[in-house]
């Protein structure tokens, strides 16, 4: 350790030097920053047009040097106490390397414009990484923990699979850290969380502890006991802010149920406007709730069946006004621009009405024959958006395959919405193998141009079904000599998604044939990098795998 000193007077300096030494820091400050001819330093100028400027940087560096010189060690500060066991197995020596490469690659620079070359994207691959240590139980070296942590920093989504693998000793360090402060948020299974049976230490810790961790303690709790959960919650919550009453309520969709009724019906008085939003939507996505029911007399008024020539159809007739009782339901009364009025209102009352309403209310139709009926007065695009966004908020999968209709019609001219977003969302509803199906037979009738934002709700790695339609209408593209470019981002996810195993089946793809007269140029050169980035892409994703299996 280093030696403690105590600063000496210092010894009288002759002339220019003791004037300097005797100057004051704030002066030599003030002389600099007005400029030596407005405000000369109080000593003997130098010689030369340049002279105040040169005393007064002397006597600045003479000030340093005493400053340093007499500066005191501050106090040691107190150990921190050892980092906690982890009982997980150690990583196996291959393992191990491989995640020391995926995460030096991640802090290695990147390259301007579209990746080009045959070499894998290390750092794309760190999330299935983690999956799969995660899965079979592996605790992360300790050496690997700062570069584990400053991944989390930086990449959002790869935090609840780092911060599970880093476990306990991963969140002692976080806390050493500010940078890594993200990490104590915690969840329901960290050490960093009270026993939530502890009344005591729960009630300190939601009275003491720190935003996100009081978020963290919230959602254990109702994990636990949701009754629990509300009860705590109710013992602050006229005291909170409105940004955190906002994300406390917010909390509340894991777990949704109609325990959560009276709360959330209470929060529809709220003074905040986006507390008020929150809790009409969450009591939307309870069917039996009374708002649910109140919306439904409202959108029964608005909505029933009619006649377009000789055969059923739906009448529309939007609300003309948007009351006080309305707008205490969360329905917001201006509209956006360029949105008429009366069609945003219908829009908020019909998406949250519950779906079951509607069957009775057209004879007993089926969502699907439903669906189908035409809608009179050119209010089907707003009618159906809004089925769209109550199917999605009640997870209802009947009407959700309703709305997206099947997967070969056009979704300009098929049920529901045009919008791929809005199809996204209710693909997430239905069953995985049942989505990764649809999305198969969408591409098979459409191509890729569309499919981007419908294969990134599908679950991984792919079906053979969904793999092989991608790869199929990546060859399809390459013969048609279409612009390389503009499936760089289909190419992206499939590296990442498609199964391993199809790896010996592409390496056919990654020959370059002759380009088409009208091809773009050097299209066919890019195509054959990318189907080769592709093939050592799966190859190595396989590999990892293979490190990571525990020999059985």
């Amino acid at each position: 350790m280093p030696r403690t000193h105590t600063p000496t007077t210092p010894t009288p300096m002759p002339g220019t030097a003791a004037s300097a030494a005797t100057t004051p820091w704030d002066e030599l400050v003030t002389s600099a920053l007005l400029g030596t001819d407005r405000r000369p330093p109080a000593m003997p100028d130098g010689t030369g047009p340049d002279g105040a400027a040169a005393a007064l940087l002397n006597a600045a560096a003479l000030h340093t040097v005493r400053r340093r010189a007499g500066l005191l060690p501050a106090p040691a500060a107190p150990r921190p106490v050892p980092a906690p066991p982890d009982p997980r197995p150690a990583l196996p020596r291959a393992a191990r390397s491989q995640l020391e490469r995926l995460l030096a690659d991640r802090a290695a620079p990147s390259g301007s414009g579209g990746r080009r070359g045959t070499a894998p994207d290390l750092t794309e691959l760190i999330p299935q990484w983690l999956a799969i240590a995660n899965l079979h139980g592996y605790r992360a070296p300790d050496a690997a923990l700062p570069a584990l942590l400053d991944a989390a920093r930086a990449r959002t989504d790869l935090r609840p699979q780092a911060l599970t693998f880093a476990g306990p000793r991963g969140l002692w360090l976080a806390g050493l850290n500010p940078e890594w402060k993200f990490a104590l948020r915690g969840s329901s299974g960290t050490s960093l969380l009270p026993d939530v049976t502890d009344r005591e230490a729960v009630h300190r810790l939601w009275e003491e502890g720190l935003f996100a961790e009081r978020v963290a303690l919230l959602s254990a709790v109702r994990a636990h006991e949701a009754g629990a959960a509300l009860a705590l919650l109710a013992t602050t919550w006229a005291t909170e802010r409105a940004e955190d009453r906002l994300m406390f309520v917010d909390s509340l969709r894991t777990g949704l149920s109609g325990t959560d009724e009276p709360f959330l019906e209470q929060a529809l008085t709220d003074r905040s406007r986006n507390v008020r939003a929150t809790a009409a939507e969450l009591l939307s996505a309870l069917p039996g709730s009374a708002l649910a029911l109140r919306m439904a007399e409202r959108a029964l008024s608005c909505v029933s069946p009619g006649l377009t020539g000789t055969g059923p159809s739906v009448a529309v007739e939007a609300p003309h006004e948007c009351d006080a009782a309305m707008q205490r339901d969360g329905v917001v009364a201006l509209p956006p621009s360029g949105r008429g009025e009366r069609s945003w209102w219908l829009g908020q009352l019909v998406e949250s009405s519950p779906l079951a309403i509607w069957p009775a209310r057209f004879g007993g139709r089926e969502a699907r024959d439903i669906v189908a009926l035409p809608v009179a007065d050119g209010w089907s695009e707003e009618l159906h958006a809004a089925w769209c966004r109550a199917a999605v908020r009640q997870r209802d999968p009947q009407w959700a395959r309703a709305l997206l209709g099947a997967p070969s019609t056009p979704p300009s001219n098929g049920p529901g919405t045009a919008s791929l977003a809005e199809r996204s969302k209710l693909l997430i509803v239905l069953p995985a193998a049942e989505r990764a199906a649809w999305v198969a037979e969408f591409i098979a009738a459409h191509g890729l141009s569309e499919a981007f934002q419908l294969l990134g709700v599908c679950p991984t790695p792919w079906a053979q079904p969904l793999g092989r339609s991608v790869v199929d209408a990546l060859d399809i593209a390459r013969d048609a000599g279409s612009y390389p470019w503009s499936f760089s981002g289909v190419m992206g996810l499939a590296e990442r998604c498609l199964n391993p195993a199809e790896a010996d089946r592409l390496e056919v793809l990654t020959t370059t044939p002759d380009e088409p007269a009208d091809a773009s140029p050097g299209a066919n050169g890019y195509w054959s990098e990318a189907f080769q980035r592709l093939v050592s892409t799966l190859r190595l994703r396989a590999g990892m795998e293979a490190e990571l299996t525990p020999d059985r």
